[in-house]
């Protein structure tokens, strides 16, 4: 029940009603037994400024930031964390408070009183070490391993950061557009230690056919194969996938891709995009709240999202 002493957070995005964070958020606060709500709230282009204003003026807690507007919430934010600063792109606000910040954020505060303490929005970007999370949580460690990454928008951005401050050995960028992939590569050579491999080229069905045959990790960072375009895939289908690769499509809509079901044939290991979609979640939940999400607690988040998404769970 929503009451004077509840938290509020939300979800900054256009559009948002098909997210999957409030009700993952909320089976979260409600198996803690914690009086936050999580809520969408629809932010046309144009307006993301006075979205974060109101945050702050409203007394939000913080928020999660979806597209169109990871890079356009920047100018309006009064400090990044570096590891948004590295992506480029937010999707994690945290409304710090005076006096409240060192404090424990408990049922029992006097939110009327923090409410009128001076803001600090602050900005996060948790998708690069969800992105990690997921592959731990999924059994493979990036760790001295050879990735090949598809795509150089934002997410393979967050990929490619994750698998750097992972410890891959190698990481080979792939985009149909190869002079973006170069670009991405040349700055993200700044995070790079100096032992590890970090190369783009061109997406040919030749290229990503050899750089995967001696890789351990395929990711698929683009749209290629989201609804309602469900039967692309990035993997040419008259070639089997390597059986060894695990292979990680950061696609959830729908959940089995065409690309993982050609995985799944050729006997190489899966992971979907969800397990991402929580495990970001978890962290800026953990922001927010100072409490870590429970092993139980994130299983939980994650059966609420695929039984939304029409999967199992």
């Amino acid at each position: 029940m929503i009451d004077g002493h509840t938290h509020l957070l939300g979800l900054i995005g256009w559009p948002v009603a098909h997210s999957l964070s409030p009700a993952m958020h909320n089976a979260a606060f409600e198996a803690l037994g914690l009086n936050w709500r999580y809520v969408p709230l629809p932010t046309p282009p144009g307006q993301v400024a006075a979205a974060v204003q109101g945050l702050a003026a409203l007394g939000f807690r913080g928020a999660n930031v979806t597209v169109p507007h990871k890079q356009a919430v920047i100018p309006a934010l009064d400090a990044v964390a570096p590891d948004a600063q590295a992506l480029g792109a937010i999707n994690t606000l945290v409304v710090e408070r005076g006096p409240a910040l060192d404090q424990d954020l408990d049922l029992d505060l006097d939110l009327d009183l923090d409410r009128g303490q001076p803001a600090v929005v602050r900005g996060h970007n948790t998708d690069a070490a969800g992105f990690v999370g997921a592959l731990r949580d999924g059994g493979f460690d990036p760790g001295e391993k050879k990735a090949v990454v598809v795509g150089a928008g934002g997410a393979a951005r967050a990929v490619v950061f994750g698998l750097l401050q992972a410890h891959a050995r190698e990481i080979v960028v792939l985009n149909r557009t190869g002079e973006r992939a170069e670009a991405l590569v040349a700055d993200m050579r700044q995070h790079a230690p100096d032992d590890v491999h970090l190369c783009s080229s061109a997406l040919t069905p030749q290229s990503l056919v050899e750089s995967a045959r001696t890789a351990d990790l395929l990711v698929n960072a683009t749209v290629v194969g989201m609804w309602p375009h469900a039967a692309g895939t990035i993997w040419p289908t008259d070639i089997p996938i390597p059986a060894h690769l695990t292979v990680f499509d950061l696609v959830y809509a729908p959940l089995e891709t065409r690309l993982l079901q050609q995985a799944r044939a050729a006997g190489a290991h899966t992971l979907d995009g969800l397990g991402m979609l929580v495990r970001q979640g978890a962290l800026a939940f953990e922001m927010w709240t100072g409490i870590p999400v429970p092993p139980d607690v994130l299983v939980r988040m994650d059966r609420v999202c695929r039984r939304l998404s029409g999967g199992s769970g």
